[in-house]
């Protein structure tokens, strides 16, 4: 184990739809040995609880010391009381009585919440919101969410789904999300959405979809977000039309949210930015146009620091700040 074993540690686990991710995190957010395996969603809960487990197992074979306790970061709505699972998109679990049963079966304190807000935690503690006691942070991957942090405090909300801010509309007419409304971030601004406008626009038009095509071996289906950021870098005027309207969106989300909010840092982060990194500077000269002066007279808007890790990284860190 190459953390401090000394001090304090934990297990840090971010539980995708295809992809687990575990590893030893200790008090200053280094990571010893980690490890990926495939969730294999498929197979139904009992199948998924059965993997984390044993990647939680095989962690503590060679720790020199108990853990504080284990953390998980879950893409759904998590009961803050027991921490079982309301629903997972990803998953498809609805009202699992997860964090109980874990935590019986590996006789360790075990701690549930959001994947996203367990990121904004990673990326305050260690990661670009460090010294910030007033954050904001917006991930934008697939899907879109967040995380804030104020006075110091991450926010959970009434009922525990703060932070669902691919969810705040966008466009009243827009297009239809997932979610069941419309115009929704998320659906102008994800990387589902990016990828669905892009096969649209080649269906209606494959001329002007040519370079997209080309780069996704011809086949419409295979056009995802990442071919589009690509063929964006490359100059493809169709790409890059598309990508600033995401970048149109994204600024006037993260407008309402720094103007509801008044953040002194707006993190953006995920697998869309990293593809686009010119997103945050776009981003940044939008919020200023549009949000109230007062609340962009200090603010910095960042890309975020910690990429894929954050999750395990604030999962890991939730735990030993809970169960100290």
């Amino acid at each position: 184990m190459d953390v401090n074993a000394s001090g304090a540690w934990a297990i840090g686990v971010d539980v995708g739809g295809t992809k687990i991710e575990a590893a030893q995190v200790d008090a200053t957010g280094k990571i010893g040995r980690m490890i990926r395996r495939p969730t294999e969603a498929r197979g139904g809960p009992k199948a998924v609880k059965t993997n984390i487990l044993s990647v939680i197992k095989d962690l503590l074979q060679d720790a020199g010391s108990p853990p504080s306790g284990v953390g998980i970061g879950m893409a759904g709505q998590i009961d803050p009381k027991d921490g079982s699972v309301h629903f997972a998109p990803n998953l498809g679990w609805r009202d699992e009585p997860f964090q109980e049963e874990l935590a019986r079966a590996l006789s360790l304190p075990v701690f549930v919440t959001n994947d996203v807000r367990a990121a904004t935690w990673g990326e305050w503690k260690y990661g670009a919101g460090q010294g910030c006691e007033d954050l904001l942070c917006l991930f934008v991957g697939t899907g879109i969410g967040g995380g804030a942090i104020s006075g110091g405090r991450l926010l959970s909300g009434c009922s525990n789904s703060a932070g669902e801010f691919g969810h705040i509309t966008i466009s009243q007419e827009g297009r239809l999300c997932q979610c069941g409304n419309r115009g929704c971030l998320e659906a102008l601004a994800g990387g589902r959405a990016i990828a669905e406008q892009a096969q649209e626009a080649a269906r209606m038009d494959p001329s002007e979809a040519a370079v997209l095509l080309q780069m996704s071996e011809g086949q419409m289906e295979k056009i995802t977000a990442q071919v589009v950021a690509q063929a964006c870098r490359a100059g493809d005027p169709l790409a890059c039309r598309l990508m600033e309207g995401v970048g149109e969106s994204l600024s006037a989300g993260v407008a309402s949210l720094v103007n509801a909010l008044n953040p002194c840092r707006c993190l953006l982060g995920g697998g869309v930015i990293g593809g686009t990194p010119d997103l945050v500077r776009r981003v940044d000269e939008g919020v200023r146009k549009r949000a109230l002066p007062p609340a962009t007279k200090t603010l910095q808007i960042l890309p975020a620091q910690l990429g894929d890790l954050a999750g395990v990284v604030g999962s890991a860190s939730l735990a030993m700040t809970r169960f100290k």
